[in-house]
């Protein structure tokens, strides 16, 4: 219980620190927002309006430590204001919109990804110098030595351009956009996504099984595996059991590490796809110079990490007991 107390001080002063950055660094940027967005409107905006544009926004001459005051307890209630790019709708309106793409896309992919890695590198590893150890390796280091982007564009460009077995970009057909939801709405959005998620998944199972094979020969020589050979314990139960469930603890970390960053979506494939999640929001508010977007999609990314961290050390005091007792 002392070791669950200690880290969950630990992450909430993580968080308090990562929303303090978060509410400073806009103000220490030089320049005015509203004055970008009056700029940009070219003249369909009244100077009259500005004042109460700054309003809007949230923007004050308060002194600092009043704002950000105000800016942690907005941020308490969900209160990010008004998006500038997205103009009147609210900031956490727009985050709505892309994160239930993102975390479908990248959630399910990053799961299927460490499953099918960690079994396959556990496969490899038990079975080390057969037909998988010797294909496998080279070839996952292949593929993963690739960027992502450059896999999505070639997936792009052969199976949905050249043989059109996919849609080129989007997450939905127009015909679906405002459709009941029902079966056929359910496989239009999975038959966008199959190509997004492939050039994800192709690209990071090799980092899984090959961490996972690297930690399994590890500890296929420490003694308490040979001891469990010696007994004539059954062989699944000994890879299982005895090296995998020790030679997972890192592959749990990464996990963790990277589900935090499902949240801030994959830009880069969103990107090359048009896929509407928030990688590509976040692209667009970056570009665009809205502030308020980009605060609220930093802090929620910074949260979405720690709260992740969080869970991958009590997943490692489960599997490790020593963890708990402090002896790790």
């Amino acid at each position: 219980m002392a070791h669950f107390l200690r880290r969950i001080l630990f992450y909430l002063a993580a968080l308090w620190v990562a929303a303090t950055l978060d509410f400073l660094i806009p103000r220490l940027i030089p320049g005015d927002p509203v004055l970008r967005l009056y700029a940009n409107a070219q003249g369909r905006i009244d100077p009259k309006q500005l004042p109460a544009l700054r309003a809007s926004f949230g923007l004050s001459n308060k002194p600092l430590w009043q704002q950000y005051f105000d800016y942690l307890n907005n941020m308490v209630h969900g209160n990010f204001g008004l998006s500038f790019k997205f103009f009147p709708s609210p900031v956490s309106e727009v985050i709505k919109g892309g994160i239930f793409w993102t975390l479908i896309l990248l959630g399910i992919t990053t799961i299927l990804g460490f499953a099918i890695g960690t079994l396959l590198g556990i496969i490899a590893a038990w079975r080390r110098g057969g037909l998988l150890d010797r294909i496998f390796p080279p070839v996952m280091v292949f593929v993963q030595s690739m960027p992502y982007f450059f896999v999505a564009l070639a997936l792009l460009y052969f199976l949905a351009f050249k043989l059109q077995w996919f849609p080129l970009n989007g997450g939905f057909s127009p015909d679906y956009l405002d459709a009941p939801v029902d079966f056929n709405f359910i496989m239009d959005r999975i038959y966008h996504a199959i190509l997004p998620a492939m050039s994800i998944l192709l690209v990071s199972l090799g980092g899984w099984m090959l961490g996972m094979r690297n930690a399994m020969l590890n500890t296929l020589g420490e003694d308490y595996v040979l001891m469990a050979e010696a007994k004539g314990l059954p062989e699944r139960r000994i890879m299982l059991t005895y090296a995998a469930r020790n030679a997972i603890l890192p592959s749990v970390t990464n996990l963790a590490i990277v589900l935090g960053f499902v949240v801030s979506g994959s830009i880069l494939t969103e990107y090359v796809f048009s896929y509407p999640g928030i990688g590509l929001t976040l692209v667009e508010a970056v570009g665009a110079g809205d502030y308020p977007l980009v605060q609220a999609l930093f802090l929620i990314i910074a949260t979405a990490v720690l709260v992740a961290n969080f869970l991958a050390d009590i997943a490692y005091a489960i599997l490790d007991p020593r963890v708990r007792e402090g002896r790790a």
